[in-house]
């Protein structure tokens, strides 16, 4: 089915949402609305929606006007097959000794690699973003020097593949919680996939904010790839959490906001023990000591 997109962008969190909330009672009616930060530190929100029906270009000219945003760009969106497409495009990723994979090539893990597999259909947070690459070259390193984790959470845990990545090298279990019931929902999928089923359990919290997640601190070593404001909000949680001498691994920071997060960090009492760059985006590698 063909669908067609009306996507703007503007200022601030609140004008955003307010534009969405209206932008649900158009009509034609969008299929769905979506608010997201353009992480640039501009300050920009972008509001797109989705239509079945080729929308009003006038009536959107003045929905923007009135909120002061961009005119909207209305594409036509042809109908794809997500799947197949993500099976031509993902390709393995090799990040040290992990090896993460799709079931279309399962016959392309190399021996002796630690094989990680996630569907297609379950694409984000597979390890092909650089993040969750860098994430795993981050744990890659610390396995290397001799840190083993015996209390390790990821938190905003997507496909799960950093918590099982964690599993797979060391014999203690892994917490990994996502906000989204969705996310939740794929990363059990993934962990019974691999065989983790007993070394994964996964949570639906917010940050962590769950009674398992409480019950379970502190962590030794603490994976959130997730975005610069959550993880600047979740500093006082994360410095309760973490046992002195315990680890976090940080990402979903673009290069232009590392130094503003690794600062924060260093104020609740973390020293900087890496800090790496792949294409746009930085990992913190942080130890809590005090």
């Amino acid at each position: 089915m063909t669908t067609f997109s009306a996507i703007t962008t503007l200022s601030g969190r609140e004008a955003a949402d307010n534009l969405a909330e209206v932008l649900e009672d158009f009509d034609p009616t969008p299929e769905g609305v979506g608010v997201f930060e353009i992480e640039d530190g501009s300050g920009r929100w972008e509001v797109a929606a989705y239509f079945e029906a080729p929308p009003d270009g006038i009536a959107l000219a003045l929905l923007a006007t009135a909120f002061d945003a961009a005119p909207f760009a209305i594409s036509e969106i042809p109908e794809t097959d997500w799947v197949a497409h993500v099976k031509r495009e993902l390709q393995p990723v090799e990040a040290g000794r992990f090896f993460v994979y799709g079931s279309h090539d399962a016959d392309r893990v190399p021996e002796g690699r630690v094989a990680l597999l996630i569907e297609a259909a379950m694409a984000f947070g597979t390890g092909h973003h650089s993040t969750t690459k860098g994430c795993l070259l981050a744990l890659e390193r610390l396995a290397a020097e001799g840190f083993r984790a015996k209390n390790a959470v990821d938190i905003g845990c997507g496909t799960a593949v950093l918590a099982m990545a964690a599993a797979a090298i060391w014999p203690d279990p892994v917490l990994a919680s996502d906000i989204d019931p969705v996310a939740v929902e794929v990363a059990e999928a993934n962990v019974q996939a691999n065989g983790l089923e007993g070394r994964v359990r996964c949570v639906e919290a917010a940050g962590f904010d769950a009674s398992a997640l409480r019950a379970a601190a502190p962590y030794d070593l603490v994976f959130a790839n997730i975005l610069k404001g959550p993880l600047i909000a979740l500093v006082p949680d994360m410095a309760r959490s973490i046992a002195p001498g315990g680890v976090a691994i940080l990402s979903g920071i673009l290069n232009t906001q590392a130094d503003e997060v690794a600062g924060v960090y260093r104020e609740a009492g973390f020293e900087l023990l890496n800090r790496d760059e792949i294409t746009d985006w930085t990992i913190l590698v942080l130890r809590r000591v005090q």
